[in-house]
């Protein structure tokens, strides 16, 4: 594996958590809303991954059979919950029904939050894997000098 494979397959996996932590976000934002332009209240999202080739077809035929192994990460679909929403008795609620119940999204917070933070901790180690070959990359560049 050289530098750039390796630069590449974290970088897939940077984009992917970047998407995901925006997701997470767009659900703590919206665990409140209970009128969107859909109609009704807002779905939570989830994002689905897979692996995914890093080099594109020409640069594969150049490596050798160990490379070709090497995956990277990408975003596959963003999936709308079909849980069905949370029924609270506001009688005084704009958007409540004929009964006083307001349909709130099926979102818990505490569950995002954990989800951010993993999405955090992958984000930041492939950040750190970066800074590594960066840091590699120099020291060979050094050496050769």
């Amino acid at each position: 594996m050289d530098f750039m494979t390796a630069l590449d397959v974290s970088a897939s996996a940077l984009s992917a958590e970047r998407t995901h932590m925006n997701i997470i976000s767009m659900n703590l934002a919206n665990a409140k809303t209970t009128r969107t332009a859909e109609g009704g209240p807002y779905r939570r999202r989830s994002v689905y991954m897979q692996e995914t080739e890093v080099d594109t077809p020409f640069s594969k035929q150049m490596r050798s059979a160990m490379d070709r192994e090497l995956k990277g990460v990408r975003v596959q679909g963003i999936a709308v919950d079909q849980r069905p929403p949370k029924l609270v008795f506001e009688p005084g609620h704009p958007d409540a029904n004929e009964d006083g119940y307001v349909a709130y999204p099926d979102i818990n917070v505490v569950e995002e939050m954990a989800a951010m933070m993993t999405a955090q901790r992958g984000y930041e180690a492939n950040v750190a894997t970066i800074e590594t070959v960066k840091s590699m990359y120099t020291k060979a560049l050094d050496i050769g000098r």
